[in-house]
């Protein structure tokens, strides 16, 4: 048993991920209490668990769709990718997002909506394994 799965949660975490980069898109953003506080929280078509945004990833999105209206990602495709960053003094995990077509050296441009049918078809890192 992996011990991840002893102690599920309503909401995305890097290990999720499984180390792939995962192709998703984006169905709604909601607000929702996280320990006490509201934060917004992006869910994904075919997918059970959202992710609740940072700023970071909130103004990579915004950079991506060219939007700060959360109404304007629905539909938009993105790459969710686990990384590391700094926090009380310590590496830890977390979640990076990037446009689905740039590859991990590349340079960053704009997101673009995708037909709700079909559903995106999994990469060479065939996501299609990653339960989340």
């Amino acid at each position: 048993m992996k011990i991840r799965m002893a102690f599920p949660g309503n909401y995305l975490k890097a290990a999720d991920l499984q180390g792939k980069r995962v192709e998703v898109v984006i169905e709604q953003v909601d607000m929702e209490d996280i320990g006490g506080e509201e934060k917004p929280v992006v869910h994904f078509r075919g997918k059970e668990h959202g992710l609740v945004l940072n700023k970071t990833n909130a103004n990579a999105i915004w950079e991506l769709t060219g939007s700060d209206e959360t109404n304007d990602w629905e539909d938009v495709s993105i790459v969710l990718f686990p990384s590391k960053t700094d926090f009380q003094g310590k590496q830890v995990d977390c979640i990076r997002i990037d446009p689905p077509n740039k590859k991990p050296s590349g340079k960053i441009g704009h997101a673009t909506k995708s037909k709700p049918e079909p559903q995106p078809q999994p990469s060479e890192d065939d996501d299609s394994e990653v339960p989340f």
